[in-house]
């Protein structure tokens, strides 16, 4: 399974790493936090933050440390920071390069890296960057890929997004799969449109994301709806699971020609269903 060495998801929360007092809250909230050592905080701040993330009392296994990229000149001091810690998975901003990624699984080689392709350089250099040692998931982000194309907003006044950032979010996800490895879909920087963040992580879910970033503890339960499959679902891809034992290798059922993908689509639907839910039909 594509997704296999990435767990944490599927609502993975962003935390500037500066405010130590959100830590708790944030990793209570979500699946996943993020403690971000990048754009969240202002360069005189950024020694402060390392050394919250230094004292921070998370989980390893589900907290993420966003360093900054790997040109800036606050990389190295990130690195040494994390060094000092428990946390072995660790965001690449800005990743454009798979020599950029080297630099951090060479410096930490137990790194569980997370490159996040957030250039036009990066969303191109997808593939190569996705085939490197360490890497665990690539991620994209579209405020900072169309500033870097010199453009406005990633969005339509619709709110829907642009072409150029629709293919750089399909590229990611696609080169992610290639090599094994799972995707996390961007932000949705509009809080309060739960309902534009809702069909989006619908969509990365069905898509084959593997998880969706969010800034805001609010969003966390819209994403982790969008991922989890309706009742319904379940309990189709279970009888279609028990349907096929022993069928031909293609069979139908309730009107439906099925395959080996429509098999693991179940497999996967069946997967993800409430844990809860999965007891009771075990």
């Amino acid at each position: 399974m594509t997704t296999a060495s990435f767990t944490m998801g599927p609502a993975i929360l962003f935390c500037p790493a500066d405010r130590p007092e959100r830590f708790v809250k944030a990793a209570e909230r979500a699946d996943a936090v993020i403690l971000d050592l990048e754009d969240a905080v202002a360069p005189d701040a950024k020694p402060a933050a390392r050394e919250n993330v230094r004292g921070a009392q998370l989980d390893p296994a589900t907290t993420v440390v966003r360093l900054n990229d790997a040109a800036s000149e606050f990389f190295e001091d990130d690195l040494a920071a994390v060094r000092d810690t428990g946390f072995t998975t660790l965001m690449l901003a800005k990743a454009e390069s798979a020599e950029q990624v080297r630099r951090v699984s060479d410096a930490l080689p137990d790194a569980r890296i997370i490159a996040l392709c957030e250039t036009a350089a990066g969303i191109v250099a997808a593939p190569e960057i996705a085939a490197q040692r360490g890497v665990v998931a690539l991620m994209w982000g579209a405020e900072d890929l169309v500033a870097s194309l010199g453009g406005r907003s990633s969005r339509r006044p619709d709110g829907s997004y642009r072409d150029v950032t629709v293919a750089a979010r399909a590229a990611v996800l696609l080169a992610a799969g290639a090599h094994g490895k799972a995707a996390i879909d961007a932000v949705h920087v509009d809080i309060g449109d739960t309902e534009g963040l809702a069909a989006e992580a619908e969509d990365a879910a069905g898509s084959g994301f593997a998880a969706t970033a969010c800034i805001h503890p609010g969003q966390v339960a819209v994403i982790r709806t969008a991922y989890q499959p309706t009742a319904a679902d379940v309990d189709y891809a279970r009888r279609l699971l028990n349907a096929a034992e022993g069928a031909p290798g293609v069979f139908r059922f309730e009107g439906h020609m099925i395959d080996g993908p429509l098999l693991r689509h179940a497999e996967r639907t069946v997967a993800r269903a409430p844990r809860t839910e999965s007891r009771e039909n075990s």
